[in-house]
This record gives C-alpha cells, structure tokens and sequence, in this order.
C-alpha cells in the first residue's frame, strides 16, 4: 500500500481525498490546509486525520497529491520531492517554466515519480481518438461552460484551454511553431474567452476555442488526417470516424466507411490514482510526466503571451479601452 497525503482541501483536493481513500493500493493517511475548518470537514468526510503543517504531512506519508492553487505547486511539490516523496500534481506543473523545469530536474535527481494531472489522458474519449488519428492534419477543439466563480484565480486557459491544448499535443508529434491568439475578460480579471491558432513544425494546424460564459456546455473535437475525418461530441460520448478501415461501407463514396461508437463514463480520477500507485509501487511507466506536464505549460504560456500581443493591436488601433 502507498500511504498518501494531500495537499489541499478545495474543490479538487475533496475529490481527491475521496479516490485515494477508495483506492485499492493508497492508504489515505492525512492531508493539509492552510483553513483547519475546511482541512476537518474534508478529513472527516474520507476518513483520515487533519496534518498541523506540510513538514508534518510529508513525515508521514510515501507520496503526496498537490491540490493547491497554481502558485503553490513549486514550493510545494519541491519541499515534498526533496524529502524523497512522490509527488501527484495537479495542473498545470507549476506557475512558470522555471519552476517546473526545477521540478522535473528535482524528480530526476531524487528517484521520485513526478506524474501531472491532466486528467483527460485517462478518459475513453482520450484512447478513442489516439487509437484511430496517428498523424492529424487539422484539429479543431471547443470547450465552452457557463460561468462558475471557481476557477476564476487564473485564465480561461489554465482553467480550460489546457485541457485541450494536452490533447493536442498528446496527439501531434511536433514542436509547436507558432501560436495566435485572442481573448477577453468579461466576468473576472482574467480571460473568460480565448481563441488560439496553434501551428506545428510538421504542418499540422489546430485551432482550440475555450469559455467559461456560455449559455451553455459544449466539448467537441474534430480531427482531419490521411486516415480519414474523427468527430467527437464528449458530452454526449459519441463519436464518428469516416475513413477507409473502420465500420460500415458508405456506398457511392469510393471506398469510405462509417463508424459510430459510444463510450461510457469512466472515473478518470480513480484511473489516475491506480496509475500514480503503478508508478510509485511497481515502477510502472508513468503516463502524464513531467515533460508533457512543461509542454502543456509551455504551450499556455505562448497562448497567453499571443493573447496579450493582440490585445496590445487593438488598444492601439483604438477597437478596445486600454
């Protein structure tokens, strides 16, 4: 059994206290946060007993699951890595590319499993794409949700846009080139709205939209490639896939063939837990690393710099208040 602390107590640090606590391999030992009412409450739910301080949780523990705001995840990831803790992060990494390169650096020194929370990558929508789409072309993605306060300490891109930005590069096997993008806070006093036309050194083109100020909820991925044209609704958990090798024959179209499929809901979050005891216990190859934890940072981070260079034009030109 790994015995496991957590860090944190917010929205994520509950859902994460209650999975390690029914996992089959952790054993939920405590967990800390700076709010000691919030700390009990959640403590009290999973079952497990309240940490007076961070040092204190780390003594106790194997491995530890950081579920603390982006700003704390270097301080706090790395005092756990240096102590020859595990460590579970959430996304993104960390707040910049220094501190997160620090962190892999500290993960490789120390032995430790560093894994990252980009929950998508354990999802069936996530194996049914990357098991039918090997070399894409053109990727359109959209997320778009009605708004919700939490969240709102950081941009639509670290709040949503990553999600997706992951996927992409999960999917495209190519450093990126450039990135233009746009976006608007409406609701906060950070972007709520953003678009970004990311271009690869391959060719390959993808163009990702996120929203937390919609009226509705919408979660769509569309792939173009030689093996034929993905849609996916991950709503709805539907996806099509015209192509030459899958499904049933179109008549009239010169060889192509329809699949349709659905999936049902998988616990993520449980998925991610088994693997991060895998690695931790086992050895086991860790899926969502630190490498691909900086690549996703690093392609939010050039998001945000390409929002920033446009909203700079267009103050200028005088389309928006500066």
């Amino acid at each position: 059994m790994l015995k496991v602390g957590i860090v944190g107590a917010g929205h994520f640090g509950r859902f994460h206290a209650l999975k390690a606590r029914d996992c089959a391999r952790e054993a939920l030992i405590a967990l800390f946060d700076p709010d000691p009412a919030r700390a009990a409450v959640v403590a009290k739910e999973a079952g497990c007993a309240v940490a007076e301080s961070l040092e204190a949780l780390i003594g106790q523990v194997d491995a530890l699951i950081v579920a603390a705001p982006a700003e704390h995840h270097f301080p706090v990831a790395s005092a756990c890595l240096k102590a020859g803790r595990h460590v579970l992060v959430e996304k993104p990494i960390a707040a910049t590319l220094e501190e997160a390169n620090a962190l892999a650096a500290l993960a490789k020194e120390t032995g430790c499993v560093l894994q990252v929370g980009h929950l998508l990558r354990y999802s069936a929508e996530h194996r049914a794409i990357s098991e039918r789409i090997g070399k894409p072309l053109y990727i359109e993605a959209t997320r778009i949700a009605p708004f919700k306060p939490r969240g709102t300490d950081v941009s639509v891109i670290l709040d949503l846009m990553i999600h997706d930005l992951d996927l992409v590069l999960s999917l495209v096997d190519s450093p990126i080139e450039s990135i233009d993008a746009v976006g608007v806070a409406v609701s906060s006093e950070h972007e709520d709205i953003s678009n970004a036309r990311v271009r690869f050194v391959n060719g390959c083109v993808a163009s990702i939209s996120a929203s937390r100020i919609s009226l509705k909820t919408e979660r769509r991925m569309r792939v173009f490639s030689e093996e034929g044209y993905l849609s996916a609704d991950f709503v709805q958990q539907e996806l099509t896939m015209i192509g030459r090798k899958r499904g049933l024959p179109l008549p009239g179209t010169g060889g192509f063939r329809r699949e349709a499929l659905k999936w049902k809901d998988c616990d993520c979050l449980a998925a991610e837990h088994d693997a991060f005891a895998a690695s931790c216990l086992d050895g086991a190859p860790i899926l969502v690393d630190a490498e691909a934890g900086i690549r996703a940072l690093d392609a939010a981070i050039r998001v945000k710099a390409s929002m920033d260079a446009s909203r700079k034009t267009m103050e200028l030109s005088g389309l928006i208040n500066g």
